[in-house]
Parts: structure tokens; sequence; C-alpha cells
């Protein structure tokens, strides 16, 4: 799916579903490309991969029509424009709080290439040329911005936040949240449930998406969908090899008579 109508489906309260990839084998995109899936979430916040592996990545999967959204290590617009040149189709900002990091991120994001002098003057809301303004509203629509919640002070902040134009989505990171409001992993957890609905009505009610990055079954990711979400980020690739791997593993253990002696999954936190 291109950025334009992820965008728009996005803005609507339409579902999209994305996974994290982390792998940079050559083999991978086709395999990716065959999952039903909208867009890949690669992260560099968490994972080490280089800028010539990331472009690599960028341009594989925008090629094959499957856009691929960009965490930045850190909510900074030089980071931002450095993975768009590279072939990013968006861009996800981590620990965003305020207002004013969601504005520099758009001027990175939306109006590329605009910087300097004339980008501060625009952001604080000044009109340049009738040509230059009917460039930037098309490039914007080449582009996602989309912006990490996952603390109580962005929760405290979210009108704010959802009030800066160009903003596509908030996007919930559920073990950072967690552990912000005091409960590490308790996903289950009545307070971070309502945290989590407090960020998808305020998103939607800004008419700009609202998702998860999330690590559940299936009926855990349907119910998060269920409690507003609109952006479902679903677990990781190396996760679900895991997953699958160590199950077929014990069956084939079982089936020979052997008793399982697989380590006990443990959960990676991204």
């Amino acid at each position: 799916m291109l950025p334009e109508e992820i965008a728009r489906r996005l803005h609507a309260g339409k579902p999209v579903f994305g996974t994290l990839v982390v792998s940079t084998s050559p083999r991978w995109p086709e395999m990716i490309r065959q999952c039903g899936l909208d867009f890949v979430f690669i992260d560099t916040e968490h994972v080490a991969i280089d800028r010539h592996q990331l472009s690599w990545m960028c341009q594989t999967y925008a090629a094959m029509g499957l856009s691929p959204i960009v965490r930045i290590p850190s909510a900074d617009s030089t980071w931002a424009t450095m993975v768009l040149d590279g072939g990013a189709s968006g861009v996800i900002a981590p620990y965003v709080e305020t207002s004013q990091q969601v504005r520099q991120l758009r001027g990175a994001v939306k109006m590329r290439p605009i910087k300097g002098a004339t980008l501060s003057r625009m952001l604080d809301g000044q009109s340049e040329s009738g040509s230059l303004d009917q460039y930037l509203a098309n490039v914007s629509r080449q582009k996602l911005l989309i912006v990490n919640i996952e603390s109580v002070p962005a929760i405290e902040a979210l009108n704010e936040i959802l009030a800066e134009p160009g903003l596509d989505a908030v996007l919930i990171g559920p073990h950072d949240l967690s552990c912000s409001l005091g409960i590490p992993e308790q996903y289950d957890h009545p307070e971070f449930l309502t945290a989590c609905e407090t960020i998808f009505r305020k998103a939607r009610a800004h008419n700009v998406g609202a998702g998860i990055h999330y690590w559940g079954n299936a009926e855990e990711q349907a119910a998060m969908l269920k409690r507003g979400a609109n952006l479902l980020i679903h677990s990781a690739d190396i996760k679900l090899v895991q997953k699958h791997l160590s199950a077929e593993l014990r069956q084939i253990r079982h089936a020979i008579g052997l008793s399982d002696s697989s380590p006990d999954q443990s959960d990676l936190a991204i």
C-alpha cells in the first residue's frame, strides 16, 4: 500500500496492518510481500541497521508497493531527513512528549526540502509563494509522520500533540508506557488498558490514526482494534520465527518420544 492510501485510511479510521522487520536478508522482502501486509515497520531505535542496509531495505520494499516506515533513534529532525533520503515512506519518532517536537518533525517530514529561516517562518504559520505551498502540499501526501506515545507526560500533552497539523498517527509503545505508568509489562492491567483507550479515543477525535505495536496473540490484537486502534504493528519477524520454530521442534520431539527441553521463550522489548 502506498503512503497516500495509508494516510487516507489512518485519518478515516480504517485499519492498516504491518509488522516489525529486522532481517536484512535479500530473500526477506519477497517473503514479506506475500503475507498480506499494508506496510513494514523497520526499527533503527533498538535494532542495529546501518544507513546503507536501511536504504536497500526501504528501496526494495517501496518498489514492491509495500511502504517502509522507519522508526528513527530519537525524535530528531536530522534523523528523519536521513531515513527519508534513504527511501523511507514515513517516519516513526520515539518517545515524543511535546507538540514542539511534532512541529519540528513536521518540518523534516512534510516540508522537505525547505530548511533554515524559510522553514521556521512556515512552521510559524506564514505562507510563502502559492507555487511553493502547492508543491509542499503534494510532497506532504507522499510521506507519513507517526509519533510514539509511550509515557505519562505524553498522555498529559496529547491534546496539544494531536492539534499539530501534519500528524498522521500516534503509536503506543507498550513496554515504555507500562513502565512509565509504574506497572512494567503488565499489559492486562486496567490502568494500562485505560491509558490505551484514552490515547485511541483522543486520536480518533482529532481524525488522527491511533495504533500500537503489540506482541499478543490474535485475540488480544483484535481486542486492541475493538478498543479503538486502527494502526496495528503485529509482533516481529524474529519473534514469529522463534515462536513457530519452537512449536514445530516441540512437535517433532513429541512425535519420537522425546521430552521437550527447549528453553522458555522470552519477550522482546522493542
